[in-house]
């Protein structure tokens, strides 16, 4: 059921959006005050959120991240730039051109790395190792654009961002229009999203929502303890119009090592009557799942992923996990046993046989869970 369907049940009283008048002799003020908008309720938000939908824009998004993960010296490669991206200060500039047409380039430490596609080809671009990957986009009309190998857009998108935390909407959530606020020059009504539930590391999230657009500006995730944001993303400068095509189109630079690629082609084959009595498939049991395929435990803002089959060669020894871990408490229960690790919002449960279990929850929630898990 999707978010929208499930908005009409709920019973959201009228919002009066909060008004912050300021007076000439303010100055400067006046400019950041909170904008007089029409009233509009929780709902009526949500829908038009739902149907936004704009032809191109570009801009600058600026994104903070705290979520307390710890730094793992030696740690691989892969798992380095996961990190990078979710913690500390971050800037990128995006653009969307519709259909097909998006491009990323992000900004950190004097280097860039650049994630476009033309809807005929499709570039992965880092500076510092002077790489790039090409992919080519089938061009059959059924297929949509491939995104290029290792690309994280959605991070630096307010609105993917938004999207992720409005589809975790049920009855567990408290939902209203708490103010207005100004965002990248721009009008905007903020939606505040408050989970009920006490067995989740998650306090508010709030969505800062253009007032003519209705696309998502600004996305602020609060910790249930703690003052500071655990994340923010959003938009510092931002254009509704049509980007340039050429905006979309990228050229190595001399020296850089590309690598071409082609995307498998995603049409759908001619479906045919079959000549015989096909086999019949035996249903997987409730809960199972192949191994390294996660498992949901839980609904909502409560919910924990299990990992069955986890590679742990690397949590013994003298490896940086290994140390890690060294520290972290152990735990048993009728699951087994292992270690917790945990952070400001996210905590993580990894037991003797191989199993991880990791949620935006309390490590008590996350035992709960390994509890009812299948092993």
């Amino acid at each position: 059921m999707g978010v929208a369907q499930r908005s009409r049940r709920w019973l959201v009283p009228v919002t009066t959006v909060a008004v912050v008048a300021g007076v000439g002799a303010l100055g400067p003020v006046v400019a950041d005050a909170s904008p007089n908008l029409p009233g509009i309720t929780a709902q009526e938000l949500l829908t038009k959120v739902q149907t936004a939908k704009v032809d191109g824009l570009s801009g600058t998004v600026r994104s903070d991240a705290d979520l307390g993960l710890p730094v793992i010296p030696g740690a691989p490669a892969g798992a380095q730039e996961l990190t990078e991206f979710l913690s500390g200060e971050h800037t990128a500039r995006v653009a969307f051109a519709s259909p097909d047409k998006a491009r990323i380039s992000v900004l950190d430490n004097q280097a860039e790395r650049v994630w476009t596609t033309d809807g005929k080809s499709a570039w992965a671009y880092d500076s510092f190792r002077r790489e790039a990957v090409k992919l080519t986009v089938p061009t059959h009309k059924a297929n949509k654009p491939a995104k290029p190998e290792k690309a994280r857009p959605e991070a630096y998108d307010p609105q993917a961002v938004a999207k992720r935390f409005l589809a975790a909407i049920d009855p567990t959530t408290k939902v209203e229009v708490s103010g207005t606020e100004k965002v990248a020059g721009r009008d905007a009504y903020k939606l505040r999203l408050v989970p009920k539930s006490g067995k989740t590391t998650v306090g508010s999230v709030t969505v800062a929502v253009d007032s003519k657009t209705w696309v998502p500006l600004d996305v602020t995730v609060m910790p249930r303890t703690g003052d500071d944001p655990a994340l923010e993303v959003g938009f510092s400068s931002v254009s509704f119009d049509v980007p340039a095509a050429s905006t979309f189109t990228f050229t190595p630079p001399p020296g850089v090592k590309v690598t071409d690629k082609k995307a498998p082609s995603t049409a759908e084959p001619k479906r045919m009557e079959p000549r015989h009595e096909p086999k019949k498939v035996e249903p997987k049991k409730p809960g199972t799942a192949r191994q390294g395929e996660p498992t949901v435990i839980g609904e909502g803002w409560e919910s924990v992923a299990m990992i069955r089959g986890a590679k742990t060669a690397g949590l013994t020894g003298d490896g940086p996990l290994a140390q890690l871990l060294a520290k972290a408490p152990t735990v048993q229960g009728s699951w087994g046993q292992g270690k917790v690790l945990t952070s400001k919002m996210v905590s993580a449960l990894i037991t003797d046989d191989g199993r991880v279990f990791v949620g935006l929850v309390t490590p008590d929630t996350l035992q709960a869970a390994a509890a009812k898990a299948p092993r």
